[in-house]
């Protein structure tokens, strides 16, 4: 018969060899993009604030090629979580081009206001001026470029056809050809987006080109999901005036099969995290419930656990 003290040692050494199997209940993997956009900052961001407001949570960022690659990540269950641009989340959620995905949202992010960045200096003032021009569109993998198709289809443009477009392999390699002079314009979005820091913070500053009214309306007849939005005069260094274009939310989406109470957690410690959040990304300041509810595109695309916090926040009924 073992002793007391025995026994006590084998319950407490079985109580310690739980533990990380119950941590690892609450892991989740998080999706961003590759290094030098958007993504990969508010990703890591977002997974040191939210354990800080939920220890329970664990929150690993996997940096991927973008918004292309995690939707068939989520899918097959490889990540649990991922950071997707708005118009390919759109395409996913909604079956356009493909069968309906079947994942869910777990948060809207921030808005991303698409637009152009091209050095102070260049003579480039209007889309109209870049055509023809060498433009970087981002990193094959990302939404942005999807964003910027549906843009310039709008406009009765191509993007291969009236411009020397570029797609690179990681998005932090665009700023340095612009500056350089090897490209004309970087197409990005958002505020805080690392891209547009690095050539506006450049030796010759930046300028920045958004949208006239018509063309806004024209893009927006056609494509009625993307939204008006303007970029604030400040936003950026050398930005005087405010630009208006179109855009949408990027979303967090969740795989098939993740738990409602998983989900719950997330959306809970997100809501708790988001004052430390937005103090590190300005851009998180339009991380909210509220943001949550009205930038999801069909109710019926919020993941249920959500759904469940919402309504103990008494946004829905």
């Amino acid at each position: 018969m073992r002793s007391p003290r025995a026994a006590l040692l084998i319950i407490g050494f079985m109580i310690f060899r739980a533990g990380p199997a119950s941590a690892d209940a609450s892991t989740l993997v998080l999706g961003t993009a590759t290094p030098g956009g958007g993504f990969t900052v508010y990703g890591e961001a977002l997974a040191e604030t939210l354990q800080k407001a939920d220890p329970t949570l664990d929150i690993r960022t996997r940096p991927t090629a973008g918004s292309k690659e995690n939707i068939p990540l989520l899918e097959a269950g490889q990540l649990d979580l991922a950071l997707v641009e708005g118009t390919a989340a759109y395409e996913a959620l909604t079956g356009i081009g493909r069968s309906p995905a079947p994942l869910s949202v777990v948060a809207a992010m921030y808005p991303s206001p698409g637009m152009f960045a091209v050095r102070a200096d260049s003579p480039y003032r209007a889309i109209a001026d870049l055509k023809g021009q060498r433009v970087i569109f981002g990193a094959a993998g990302s939404g942005f470029v999807l964003l910027a198709r549906y843009v310039l289809d709008g406009l009765g443009l191509d993007m291969q056809k009236e411009f020397d477009a570029v797609l690179l392999e990681k998005v932090k390699d665009a700023p340095p050809m612009v500056l350089d002079g090897e490209a004309a314009a970087l197409w990005g979005g958002g505020i805080g987006w690392p891209g547009f820091e690095a050539i506006a913070r450049g030796p010759k500053g930046a300028r920045f080109i958004g949208l006239e009214p018509d063309d806004i309306s024209r893009i927006r007849t056609k494509y009625p999901f993307l939204k008006t939005m303007t970029v604030p005069a400040g936003t950026y260094p050398g930005l005087d005036r405010a630009v208006t274009t179109v855009g949408s939310w990027g979303l967090i989406l969740a795989r098939p099969g993740l738990s409602d109470d998983l989900a719950y957690r997330f959306a809970r410690a997100l809501h708790r995290a988001q004052p430390a959040l937005s103090q590190r990304l300005a851009q998180a300041q339009e991380t909210t419930p509220e943001n949550t509810l009205a930038a999801t595109p069909r109710a019926k695309f919020l993941n249920p656990g959500v759904v469940r916090y919402l309504r103990e926040l008494g946004l829905t009924p």
